[in-house]
């Protein structure tokens, strides 16, 4: 008789290994789809900051939380322009716009944001946002204006996913990545560890990832950054070998896909990085800021590469 393994058991095989074995098969499948040296550098700007209504637990953004952020407007074109540039001769090949907002809104600013994406892809560089909930016709305009992809996080697992928000639901986000694959943008999408949840919430997580049809393309791997006046203010943080199991188990689920090491870098060693990097992650976000977090300082990341003989992947 034929075993009759569903999805989750085959994820938690995986993800229970011992930690050679697991790291060796995720360094094998990482070989056989990347050049295992490079790693994409991204840079991810807040081109709308804060006074989000929306009640995510872990977010300085949040208008539910006290945080001290001051909320700052849409960006104006030359602005967000002048930070791409800088970005692309720092050596980024992906620009990621972030924008506090529940929902895309048709009307003047979004009619701004499909001109930002415009004249960045007109940069030959990767061209990615993050602005919450989108309608298909939405996101149609966005993949006619040159987006290559469009970030949309499951952060958890649908169980503890209202432990966390609960001003949208888990479907909610389902419909968003299903109306970017429907237009034929990629689709990025991750979770974050470190909310409190069990390591089965984390495999619940990537057993979802699984289900999308076309699977992710862009897979980020965020660490919760907690931060003072929000609800996860005094998390526990996750054991970092948990970091390393989750990276290479992704990995091994998602060959093609890039795995990204987020949030939560500057907790974390040079070891534990490079552990990520041997673990199949191939993309880190670069610059002092990610979205308003801080972020390890572009320096660090060209010395730590250095280091361990890495090379910034070309475009």
């Amino acid at each position: 008789m034929v075993a009759n393994f569903t999805t989750l058991d085959r994820i938690t095989h995986i993800y229970e290994q011992p930690l050679p074995d697991l790291l060796f098969e995720a360094q094998r499948i990482h070989r056989e789809h990347h050049d295992p040296r490079a790693v994409q550098m991204c840079t991810l700007s807040s081109i709308k900051t804060g006074a989000c209504p929306e009640d995510c637990g872990y977010c300085a953004q949040s208008a539910h939380h006290s945080t001290g952020l001051q909320p700052e407007p849409l960006m104006n074109i030359a602005d967000v322009l002048e930070d791409a540039k800088a970005a692309k001769a720092a050596g980024s090949t992906r620009f990621c716009m972030g924008a506090a907002w529940r929902e895309i809104r048709d009307g003047a600013q979004f009619d701004r944001v499909l001109d930002m994406v415009r004249q960045v892809a007109a940069m030959e560089m990767e061209v990615c946002c993050t602005l919450g909930m989108l309608k298909p016709h939405q996101a149609q305009q966005l993949k006619e204006a040159g987006l290559t992809a469009y970030n949309h996080n499951l952060d958890t697992s649908p169980s503890y996913y209202d432990k966390i928000i609960s001003t949208r639901t888990y479907k909610d986000r389902l419909d968003t990545i299903r109306a970017v694959s429907d237009a034929g943008i990629s689709v990025c999408c991750g979770g974050i560890l470190g909310l409190g949840e069990s390591v089965r919430d984390r495999l619940e997580l990537l057993e979802t990832l699984c289900h999308l049809d076309p699977p992710p393309e862009s897979i980020p791997i965020n660490c919760l950054i907690p931060i003072e006046g929000t609800p996860l203010e005094n998390a526990v943080p996750i054991d970092p070998f948990d970091m390393v199991r989750m990276v290479a188990t992704t990995r091994i689920l998602f060959p093609a896909a890039m795995v990204r090491l987020s949030a939560g870098r500057t907790e974390m060693s040079d070891e534990l990085q490079a552990m990520c990097f041997l673990a199949g992650a191939n993309s880190i976000f670069t610059g002092a800021k990610l979205l308003t977090a801080a972020n390890p300082e572009r320096s660090h990341d060209e010395q730590l590469l250095d280091r361990l003989g890495m090379i910034p992947k070309p475009l």
